[in-house]
Parts: structure tokens; sequence; C-alpha cells
């Protein structure tokens, strides 16, 4: 197909009355068959089973800064506050850790404190991160997602949308973040800082603890609609939507929005 489209363009150089539009997406001529481009990179979900009480978690959230600088939006954090180094709170101290992060945390069989799955290929300690997300950024993925949430009153909407390169079976998993989010952390010093501010912090899964199954085949586009609300302790103007598909094979693809109020 882009051999016919370039001796197309070569005519239309020298034939007057032959129109085609060019754009970021396809190039439509004279047959008005679109070329589409197929190549969609892989972005990196990196899971942080972290903890109020673990010491050596704020270095570790330093080497996801640093990754984030490296790779901008291609690499999505999640800090999921668990284990036996979380810290649920009390009546006048703020915790993070969830349920559902005390069952990731025992599903996968994880047995210290920080460590990360990168796109779900295996626990990986935290120094070596960068490693195993520099393996990842080069691969393809075969489907195109994005995601978009707004919040209206104390509900929020989110639509996903993917697009297939090639047949995908596995779940759609849909988790929404608060950022900004000042609260007790233990420092690698060994002391309590009151005053730290935690970022994409896991607050809750919006489909079920593992998503829900959904398959799509090549050339097909799918959007699926799901709503949250939002609970009273959130910052409506700090939260985030981070989607993300996968199978037994690992995360095949993940999106990350900003909620629009």
């Amino acid at each position: 197909m882009k051999a016919k489209l370039y001796l197309l363009t070569i005519l239309c150089g020298l034939i007057t009355g032959c129109d085609y539009i060019e754009d970021d997406e396809r190039l439509i001529a004279l047959d008005d068959t679109p070329v589409v481009p197929t190549t969609v990179m892989k972005n990196v979900l990196l899971e942080d089973f972290t903890g109020q009480r673990c010491s050596n978690c704020p270095t570790g959230t330093e080497v996801i800064e640093e990754l984030q600088e490296a790779y901008g939006d291609r690499l999505i954090a999640v800090g999921i506050h668990s284990g036996p180094l979380g810290f649920k709170g009390t009546a006048t101290v703020k915790g993070l850790a969830t349920a559902v992060g005390d069952e990731y945390y025992s599903h996968w069989g994880l047995e210290y404190q920080p460590v990360g799955l990168i796109n779900r290929h295996g626990a990986v300690n935290y120094t070596d991160w960068p490693r195993a997300v520099r393996e990842v950024m080069p691969l393809e993925s075969v489907l195109k997602m994005s995601v978009t949430a707004t919040v209206d009153g104390d509900q929020m909407a989110i639509t996903v949308t993917e697009e297939a390169t090639a047949d995908f079976a596995g779940n759609l998993q849909v988790w929404v973040l608060e950022d900004g989010i000042t609260a007790l952390q233990t420092m690698p010093d060994g002391s309590n800082n009151r005053e730290y501010v935690h970022n994409h912090v896991l607050r809750t899964p919006v489909n079920g603890t593992w998503g829900e199954p959904f398959t799509i085949s090549r050339g097909s586009t799918l959007t699926q609609t799901l709503t949250q609300p939002v609970s009273a302790d959130w910052d409506a103007s700090q939260l985030s939507v981070v989607a993300f598909a996968y199978n037994d094979s690992g995360v095949e693809q993940v999106v990350k929005a900003k909620i629009v109020q």
C-alpha cells in the first residue's frame, strides 16, 4: 500500500487536478484508502509496593522520580500502600494502606518493601527498577489506549478506549490515584516525617480488584464507560485514573489521565 501511495504522490506532482490530504494519522489519495500507523509503543506500569512505616520507601520514590524525568508519561507509577509496613491510620494520624493493597501484596507473594512489579513481569527490588524499565521501553504493544475522566459533584465518569492492531484477550483494570497527600512517613534515618508528600497513591479499583475480562479483535475499537463515587476524604483536584490491559503475559498497555472537574 505504501508503494502505491508513493507512486501516486509522484504522479500528483506531474498531473494537475490531483488532490490528497495528509495529517498525523493517515494519507488519503485518489482511492480514499487510509494508511494508519501500526506501531504503538508499550508504556510501562510500575506498581510500587510501599508503606508509611518503610524507611527505604522514600529512596524508592526517588528512583521513580528519576525514571519519570527520563521517560516522561511513558512511565506510569502507582503507589500501593500495603503489607507489613503499610499503615491504615488512627483517629488522629492519616493512613494510606488499603485492604485491596494488602490483597495485591499477598497475591504476588511479596516479602519486603519497597518492591515493584514492572508490567507484571515479576517482583523487582527498587535498586533494579531502572534496568527493568529500560528493558521494557523498546517493546511494542498491540493496543492503542486512551482514558478520560470527569467529576460531576460526587460522581466520576471514566471512558476507556482501546484500538487493536492484533487480537487481544485479557482484563481491563481501572484505578483511581491521588497526588499531593501530606501524611506520616518513616524516613531513611529512622525519623518520622509528618509533612511528607505522597504521590500516585492507589485509592481504589473502579471495576473490581482484578478488573473485568475483555477481548478485542484486530482492527477493532472498543469503548467502555465506568462510574466511581468520589470519597469525601479525597481531594478531587488531585485525582487521576490509570487504565491498563493485562493477561498472563503481563501488562499489554497502560495509560493515565488527570480527572477534569
